[in-house]
């Protein structure tokens, strides 16, 4: 038996494993933004849904871990084993989401950093960002990676979560909105909370990681499910350290906030009403927070499309040859270059309405997707019978592919209208 057979005996047995790479990128500008607008239209009422998030994402990533340490397959493969349709839904979904991903990550980048330093041009740092990610992907080892990871979100932890302690104080005329409540109207937007904590499509690179991380085999799913939860853990914390410092400084104010842009409104606010270092230290959470989220989505996501490239076209027929290959493959350096470069040209050249369109539509179609492919997955004999689905997972997995089906709808709903 090897180090690595029995965890218990592991030295690298600890909270500190590839959850730290999900919660880099699961926390990213959006669920800042989501925080925000929740804070500032509700006060402190919509924290019930983010733990209601936490809980159903944490359920979706410990299946996809599960499921590769239980088998020694990645999800991919479990995917493509139901159906070349559904390998193929997910390749063409991979590249139209990576199109617009990574305008958007970029951009996010370059938000907080131009309001750290307004005299280099933005679009300098749409450039930037995006190329260092990618340089800082391929260049490195999983080890040294993880170690970069860690220092990005220890920077997260001192600047927001050190800001949000700062503004504990203001809450005292609003605590009573921290009951939870369900106001008029807001049932979609509540869902909508729940479903957009903690990443999307990212959260299915979690099994490569395990194995980078060189965690394998069923033994290691206790140490897994400590893992992903410390990730969701970070992730809740950040979440909603943005809803109480929005409610505390914003709620009943009237002020409108939405979107990234509202970040720095609530940035300018902690410097105009507590210290302007509070703005600063912010905008640096802000800036760490959306640069992870480049980095853990060009490291990650190319994993998922550099298997989908293999089982589709057949290169790739053995699972137990390709995961310490997988990184070097041309999928994988091609994805972390299609992230990289073409999503530059929506920034200059603008965003093609129907590109939007179809992402949208796309992107209320994956999570559903997953949450279902995992309910059979984990049910099948694909998975030994002591690793299969219990009650209680099964039973977050319907509520996570019910949860992301009405969403869909709504999504559809809003876009044919």
């Amino acid at each position: 038996m090897t180090a690595h057979d029995d965890p218990s005996d592991d030295p690298e047995w600890s909270l500190l494993g590839p959850g730290l790479l999900v919660a880099a990128t699961g926390v990213g500008a959006g669920d800042l933004a989501a925080g925000l607008v929740a804070g500032s239209r509700y006060g402190l009422n919509f924290v019930w849904a983010v733990l209601i998030g936490i809980v159903l994402k944490f359920a979706l990533n410990e299946g996809v871990g599960r499921y590769h340490l239980a088998t020694d397959r990645t999800i991919i493969e479990g995917i493509h084993s139901l159906g070349r349709w559904a390998s193929g839904f997910f390749g063409g979904y991979s590249l139209l989401w990576g199109f617009v991903y990574g305008a958007a990550a970029s951009s996010s980048c370059a938000l907080a950093a131009n309001a750290l330093f307004p005299a280099v041009p933005f679009w300098v740092y749409v450039v930037v960002h995006p190329i260092a990610g990618a340089v800082l992907v391929l260049a490195n080892r999983y080890e040294v990676f993880e170690d970069i990871i860690t220092v990005f979100i220890s920077l997260m932890v001192v600047t927001v979560v050190g800001a949000a302690v700062f503004v504990l104080p203001q809450l005292g005329d609003i605590i009573a909105t921290g009951l939870p409540a369900l106001p008029e109207g807001s049932t979609i937007y509540a869902l909508g909370l729940i479903g957009g904590t903690g990443g999307t499509i990212t959260m299915a690179s979690y099994g490569y990681w395990l194995s980078e991380k060189e965690w394998t085999g069923s033994r290691y799913i206790p140490v897994m499910r400590r893992d992903a939860a410390s990730a969701y853990i970070i992730t809740g914390i950040f979440v909603i350290a943005l809803i109480i410092m929005s409610a505390a400084l914003l709620y009943g104010t009237g002020a409108s906030v939405s979107g990234e842009d509202g970040l720095l409104t609530l940035a300018a606010n902690l410097g105009n009403q507590l210290h302007p270092a509070l703005r600063y230290a912010f905008l640096i959470g802000f800036w760490a927070a959306s640069f992870t989220s480049v980095l853990g989505t060009w490291h990650g996501v190319s994993y998922l499309f550099a298997d989908f490239v293999g089982r589709f076209t057949g290169d790739i027929d053995d699972h137990a040859e390709i995961e310490s290959e997988l990184r070097r493959t041309p999928a994988y350096k091609f994805y972390v270059l299609w992230l990289t470069f073409p999503p530059m040209l929506l920034y200059f050249l603008g965003q093609p309405v129907f590109i939007i369109i179809v992402y949208g539509a796309l992107g209320a179609v994956f999570m559903p997707f997953l949450a279902i492919s995992l309910l059979v997955l984990l049910n099948s004999d694909r998975v030994n019978p002591a690793d299969r689905n219990g009650p209680v997972f099964n039973s977050l997995l319907v509520v996570s592919a019910l949860l992301f089906i009405a969403l869909l709808v709504n999504e559809l709903g809003s876009l044919l209208l």
